[in-house]
């Protein structure tokens, strides 16, 4: 076995090893699994991960409430811009998540870019479906403009919280209303239809969601209020036009990836500026995770926000 062959195999992602079991027990919803029991069992879980995976050491998390949604301002302790904000929506399917599971990523952003980071607990579905999470989301970016400029604010988010960070800015473009400096998605979720190829292409390798849990999970937020196809629900069908520079991360491993190659494709073809940043060994919101991996990505976006912010990478 030569060499190449040798990395070849390296790379690829063994499902039954430790970490991505456990990736698959705390993270995936099955079939029809949006019971009460089940979502508890579920909402538990991952606010167990952000208490044992959100970074501890070198930021300041102050807790502040906007008209009755409960937030969190992350300040880096070193290397701290305080003239940048990143407004931070998590993930979770607009089902799961809280202020814990959203430290995770929102101290990583604050520690990788020195700007102070907000992330907030939208009321979730399917005891608030559409347009809950979208009406707290505009009250806090709201809030934070009378705080910063809006070209100093950058909006933020993985997964369900990609899409509210999506959906969030095309609300701000069709008001009139100045949009935020820039975006940052991770493994964004744009299109709530699942039809895309990826579904079925890394069905047996992505180690978080399934074509169930995911359509389950948009049925709990629409709450049969429109089709998947709506653009209120798939971002990816909306305004696209006009948007501010954005930055996609996904890994190669996952089924939502066809929602961040189309959403680059279909921003350029709109005449606007996208970077796309696939990571071949990586899964949906890989960058969650205490690994290596993970840490390479966050440098890399980090150097690519320099390179918007300040015109140059920093040496």
């Amino acid at each position: 076995m030569d060499r190449l062959e040798r990395k070849k195999q390296k790379k690829l992602i063994n499902l039954n090893d430790t970490l991505m079991v456990t990736l698959r027990t705390v993270n995936s919803l099955i079939g029809n699994s949006m019971d009460e029991a089940s979502l508890k069992r579920h909402r538990k879980g991952m606010e167990r991960a952000g208490l044992l995976a959100a970074p501890k050491n070198d930021i300041l998390v102050t807790p502040f409430n906007v008209e009755g949604i409960e937030c969190e301002e992350i300040v880096p302790e070193f290397a701290h811009n305080p003239a940048i904000a990143i407004l931070y929506a998590h993930g979770g399917g607009y089902v799961t998540g809280n202020l814990n599971y959203a430290r995770i990523l929102g101290a990583k952003l604050a520690l990788s870019t020195g700007f102070t980071t907000f992330s907030f607990d939208y009321r979730l579905a399917p005891e608030n479906p559409y347009p809950a999470a979208l009406d707290d989301a505009m009250k806090v970016w709201n809030c934070l403009t009378e705080r910063y400029s809006p070209e100093n604010i950058l909006i933020a988010g993985d997964s369900a919280g990609g899409n509210l960070a999506l959906c969030l800015t095309q609300k701000l473009l069709t008001e009139g209303k100045t949009p935020p400096r820039m975006l940052l998605l991770f493994s964004p979720w744009t299109d709530m239809t699942a039809t895309a190829p990826s579904y079925e292409t890394y069905e047996d390798k992505d180690p978080i969601l399934t074509k169930e849990y995911v359509t389950e999970a948009a049925k709990a937020y629409i709450s049969g209020q429109g089709g998947f196809e709506d653009e209120r629900f798939s971002p990816l069908f909306g305004r696209l036009n006009g948007l501010p520079p954005v930055y996609i991360m996904a890994g190669q491993n996952e089924i939502l990836l066809d929602d961040s190659l189309r959403l680059h494709d279909q921003i350029l073809k709109n005449g606007g500026t996208a970077t796309l940043d696939i990571e071949e060994d990586g899964w949906h919101v890989y960058q969650q995770m205490p690994i290596a991996l993970a840490t390479q990505a966050m440098k890399r976006l980090s150097a690519h926000v320099s390179s918007v912010i300040y015109g140059k990478t920093p040496d």
